[in-house]
């Protein structure tokens, strides 16, 4: 599979409906009359695989209410205590502290992959690597290097981060230390879209940035890895709570970039799968591809960013995906015989 379903916009819809017309038994709609509250965090890019798992769930009978927002720790908590339903992107296993805070697997229930690997870390454009021989982080600890990624005038490397409650926050929060970059680097938190808007402004006017971000993402077809911007390794492996020294954040090729390798999993309430086989089998099958998720971003990115627009993006994978999202239904239907 590749990207190329986000061009299949309004294709095939009636052999999809012909498709489509079976009729209807009772064990098509093995969650009638049970209501689901799908949870997300603030950041928009996960609506679509969100909606994806409703609309699944629809089709199975669920009433699925509107996604209701909520960062990760309070959506852990909330799902745990049966406020809520499911999380789509449940970082594992960079969330699973938030996991284990709410109850673990006594309250929650914890999917196979639902989208695959997903490489996370700090980067820099290439022009000013290049140019001073920047390959890792530690460097900034040079006030010299530090203040090419001054945007304030405070003499101060500018590193646009994680937004408070996603999880990365505490790991670059933790690397600070963990590297000495206190005296030298500012990690910028707040609304994601509004820094890395500032930050992509900049790269445009041929200014240094310095950005945590992760792949794939929509800002790594803006700004591409290896060709605008670089990956900087980190000096040791160091990530915060109790074993963070012991764990090894190297990649295969012997590149360390201070973070591991995560998977999205869906989390859901423990009492809600146990009582629906059919749900519970239905996250189990799930599963999406990260360049899909990529091309669905970038769609949003370049202006196709309203909740009509989200909806018609999870029409269109719908229709050019349909046997593959027709298995996951029958997959839930058989768990629910």
């Amino acid at each position: 599979m590749n990207s190329s379903w986000m061009k299949k916009a309004g294709q095939g819809l009636l052999a999809v409906a012909l498709a489509s017309s079976l009729s209807v038994q009772a064990n098509d709609t093995p969650g009638e009359g049970v209501t689901v509250i799908p949870v997300k965090s603030s950041i928009a890019e996960v609506t679509f695989q969100t909606l994806l798992i409703s609309r699944a769930l629809t089709d199975l009978g669920f009433n699925v209410e509107k996604i209701r927002e909520l960062e990760y720790p309070a959506a852990h908590v909330a799902i745990a205590n049966g406020d809520g339903t499911f999380i789509a992107d449940h970082w594992y296993p960079m969330h699973t502290d938030f996991y284990e805070k709410a109850g673990g697997g006594d309250k929650l229930f914890r999917s196979n992959v639902y989208s695959g690997g997903a490489l996370s870390g700090y980067l820099i454009d290439k022009k000013t690597a290049d140019e001073y021989s920047i390959t890792n982080i530690a460097q900034l600890k040079d006030p010299e290097i530090a203040k090419l990624f001054d945007t304030n005038g405070n003499g101060k490397a500018d590193l646009t981060g994680c937004p408070k409650g996603w999880g990365c926050e505490q790991i670059i929060e933790h690397h600070m230390d963990a590297y000495g970059l206190r005296d030298t680097v500012d990690h910028n938190q707040g609304p994601h879209s509004a820094l890395m808007a500032s930050t992509i402004a900049r790269f445009n006017k041929g200014e240094p940035v310095l950005y945590y971000s992760w792949v794939p993402y929509w800002v790594s077809a803006v700004m591409k890895p290896s060709k605008d911007v670089v990956w900087m390794e980190v000096p040791f492996s160091s990530l915060p709570g109790e074993g963070g020294n012991e764990v090894n954040t190297k990649l295969p090729d012997g590149s360390n970039y201070g973070f591991r390798v995560n998977t999205q999993r869906i989390v859901a309430n423990k009492t809600f799968t146990d009582n629906n086989p059919a749900a519970k089998a239905l996250f189990q099958a799930m599963n999406i591809s990260g360049e899909h998720i990529s091309a669905q971003n970038l769609a949003m990115r370049n202006g196709q960013d309203t909740d009509e627009d989200i909806a018609r993006h999870t029409d269109q994978w719908i229709e050019a995906n349909q046997d593959i999202y027709n298995s996951w239904l029958k997959t839930a239907r058989a768990a629910a015989k």
